[in-house]
């Protein structure tokens, strides 16, 4: 818990079947400052559920977004989804258009649907 009492959520890492954690293995490529920048917004998602913008924004069909601006320019993304209690980072990436790019959300979504039928 946090100095408010308010209870943290946990985060899972999601797991493929060889047991690799893509968004982990995403974290770990960045540099220091980004990964504690993302790392930040992830825990205030924890510590704030549900989280609203500019912080955290809904998609759709459950999923969500963390979105973080990098301390070196950019904007990353983690997309998220909340199930039995837990929440899920899903896929993380670095944005290079506006929109969010149809394959990552459809990445998302799949990797959502292995979380929600084990």
């Amino acid at each position: 818990m946090d100095d408010s009492g308010t209870p943290k959520i946990p985060l899972v890492f999601f797991r493929t079947a060889s047991g690799n954690e893509p968004v982990r293995d995403w974290l770990k490529g960045l540099d220091r400052d980004s990964r504690l920048e993302i790392g930040g917004d992830i825990q205030r998602v924890q510590y704030r559920w549900p989280v609203g913008m500019p912080l955290c924004r809904a998609i759709g069909g459950g999923l969500w977004e963390v979105r973080t601006s990098l301390p070196r320019g950019g904007i990353a993304r983690v997309l998220i989804c909340f199930h039995k209690e837990t929440l899920y980072a899903l896929h993380g990436f670095v944005k290079k258009t506006q929109k969010t790019p149809q394959d990552d959300l459809a990445l998302a979504r799949e990797r959502m649907k292995e979380v929600q039928d084990e």
